[in-house]
């Protein structure tokens, strides 16, 4: 499995998410309350922490984490945020310059580089996935994610057909999607030990079977 880049979480936030704009010295109260919510989200679920738990573990006040971000929500998205984009682009990368030359060592490594990213903050992905039941914010955040990867996907569709490597079919742009969010929820499910589930050792090799053969045809799975 392709191992996810490290310590996005050590990066300056991509947006601030409703915080003011922190002093220098900042920076590192606000990597203590990533580090506490993960902590935390690992023991118990977020409607079971409070904001007074995340504050207290990353020995700040709880106005202090006011100071950085307006609610627990906010913390959690703003992770995701960071890890699923950053942990992946490079892997994906390295994918899409791979798929003309090894069409299924390159869709491997693409998924396998989202997975390992989702899967090495498993706690905080189940939270963000909760949250999108109740929280616009969260559905917006997680469909900018999602489109970004249909976008690449019906992009190599539309041009393997265009060079004749790959059988037409029905539009580009909705096979990317089915595929993406058929993967979505076969991993999430993994991840959540749901009942049915494909075990973690096999749920990518099971993935790029149905993704070789949706794209390029039985031939080619």
């Amino acid at each position: 499995m392709v191992k996810p880049m490290e310590a996005s979480l050590d990066q300056p936030a991509a947006r601030s998410r409703g915080r003011r704009r922190n002093r220098v010295s900042g920076d590192d109260r606000e990597r203590a309350i990533f580090k506490s919510a993960e902590r935390l989200l690992e023991e118990r679920p977020l409607s079971e922490i409070s904001v007074d738990d995340i504050a207290k573990g990353a020995g700040i006040s709880r106005p202090t984490f006011y100071f950085y971000f307006p609610s627990k929500d906010a913390v959690v998205l703003t992770i995701v945020e960071r890890i699923i984009p950053a942990e992946t682009r490079r892997s994906r990368e390295e994918a899409v310059a791979l798929l003309e030359k090894d069409p299924r060592e390159g869709l491997k490594q693409a998924l396998s580089g989202l997975y390992g990213a989702i899967s090495s903050h498993k706690a905080v992905a189940m939270a963000a996935a909760e949250l999108r039941a109740t929280n616009q914010e969260a559905r917006d955040l997680w469909g900018r994610i999602m489109e970004e990867w249909v976008s690449i996907v019906a992009a190599i569709i539309e041009a393997e057909r265009a060079r004749g490597s790959i059988p037409k079919g029905v539009p580009a742009r909705d096979l990317a999607i089915a595929l993406v969010q058929m993967n979505e929820r076969v991993q999430q499910s993994t991840l959540a030990g749901e009942s049915p589930s494909i075990p973690d050792d096999r749920v990518i090799d099971v993935l790029v079977d149905i993704w070789m053969g949706a794209i390029f045809g039985p031939s080619r799975s």
